[in-house]
């Protein structure tokens, strides 16, 4: 047997075959016959998948919550506050007694309690997360969701890099482009907004052909090079927009078609809803939805924005890896929980800490990731010699490092070069995966 005919039988097993397989092996006299056996051998004995889409559903905690009244709170610390530790699912893991739900669901779950940083500045720092990058004034560099959806190129009638309650991030597409921007809305309990015509069908057409006109025309104003409009793009959005308008999938937005005690038990939050609509655009096709939750910058009264925070992030991160889980999604779906960076050990004069990026945690849970593990640990004290960094951090992470490990639990190697559309050359990212996390 040839080597095409071999490639065209391979390709005969997923039903993947190629035009180009087929119309080379037409030459070999007894293809048709052998792939048509192919066919019927696998009707008569199915295999299951093993190529799930991968997806991410990142929990944003935007403002930098603490790890103390969190995920690594130190309990008998002279800087462990107000908030005292409480057992979990995991033997010899605590977590802050302000997220008790969470802690019946971290044995689905793995902590890094050693992410280091080198922003601690809020917006530099949520770029740098975001992106695995630091900033740049020459270069945006795409977020997760982004480089993705790049990854995995598809058809769909839905955005696939959606974001709920955006407040200042919002996941952007950066050298990738544009149209892997995140898709932003607002609380899932109001209707996606723009969606329903207000003129008849006839004069909607007619808008939209006044549209093309117009947008084409000043964009080809002081042009040398004329374009077509295919290569502009602007046909293809809007065309995408008009197909999600009219799609059966918008559905997957109204949480009011869950049960009235699922609904409740993410939380009577913005937050709570965007976690459960997030697991239902995950179902209908979307590859990654952030969901943001802010209030975390504590500078002052500390331990009540803390507490805030908590109540609305419990029940929602807690109820959302119940629901993956329900519904068999989180063996495919990355969950993501964390901040820019973690608050101070010291709590200062306004009874506020401050930003700390020097030893933060962060929660993964789902896709590839090792379940009911810690990694990391961070020594409470101060350093006495540099009063900005901890006595010591075991097992740092870098924000290179988390990423690295983010893209090879979903299957894309992290160390893939992109060409810039100015031709620079550029890793997905320069840090090295956590083996030791990885399922």
């Amino acid at each position: 047997m040839d080597f095409t005919t071999r490639n065209a039988l391979r390709h005969a097993g997923d039903h993947r075959i190629s035009r180009r397989n087929l119309l080379g092996a037409a030459g070999s006299g007894s293809i048709l016959c052998t792939i048509s056996r192919a066919f019927a051998e696998e009707d008569a004995n199915p295999q299951p998948s093993v190529n799930k889409a991968k997806n991410v559903i990142l929990l944003w905690l935007e403002g930098g919550p603490s790890q103390w009244e969190t995920f690594d709170p130190h309990p008998n610390s002279r800087y462990s506050g107000e908030a005292s530790a409480i057992r979990t699912r995991v033997p010899d893991l605590m977590i802050s007694e302000l997220l008790p739900q969470t802690a019946e669901i971290m044995h689905h779950a793995t902590l890094i309690r050693s992410l280091t940083s080198k922003e601690g500045d809020h917006e530099r720092a949520v770029y740098n997360i975001k992106s695995g990058f630091r900033p740049d004034p020459t270069l945006i560099h795409p977020s997760i969701g982004a480089v993705l959806c790049h990854e995995n190129e598809e058809a769909a009638e839905l955005p696939r890099h959606i974001s709920i309650v955006p407040q200042n991030s919002p996941g952007v597409g950066g050298f990738l482009g544009a149209k892997y921007d995140a898709f932003k809305i607002n609380d899932p309990a109001q209707p996606v907004p723009d969606i329903e015509k207000r003129v008849s069908q006839e004069r909607n057409s007619q808008r939209i052909d006044d549209l093309y006109s117009i947008v084409e025309t000043e964009f080809q104003r002081g042009r040398l090079r004329k374009l077509e409009m295919e290569r502009t793009l602007h046909k293809t959005a809007t065309d995408a927009a008009l197909k999600m308008m009219s799609s059966e999938q918008l559905d997957a937005f109204d949480i009011s078609r869950e049960s009235l005690s699922l609904r409740n038990s993410f939380g009577d939050s913005s937050f709570g809803r965007g976690c459960l609509a997030a697991v239902r655009l995950i179902e209908s096709g979307t590859r990654c939805v952030e969901v943001t939750l802010g209030g975390w910058d504590s500078h002052i009264t500390n331990h009540t924005l803390q507490a805030a925070g908590c109540k609305t992030l419990d029940p929602a991160l807690a109820s959302l890896i119940n629901l993956l889980e329900e519904r068999d999604l989180l063996d495919s779906t990355l969950v993501i929980c964390g901040g820019e960076f973690g608050r101070t050990p010291r709590i200062n004069p306004a009874e506020g800490r401050d930003h700390w990026p020097h030893g933060f945690p962060m929660f993964l849970a789902g896709c590839g990731i090792g379940k009911g593990r810690v990694y990391g640990a961070t020594d409470p004290e101060p350093n006495p010699n540099a009063p900005n960094t901890l006595a010591h951090v075991e097992n740092p992470v870098t924000i290179s490092d988390l990423h690295a490990t983010i893209y090879t639990a979903l299957g894309i190697s992290p160390h893939l070069e992109y060409q810039t559309p100015i031709g620079r050359p550029i890793k997905r990212s320069e840090g090295q995966p956590i083996k030791q996390i990885l399922a």
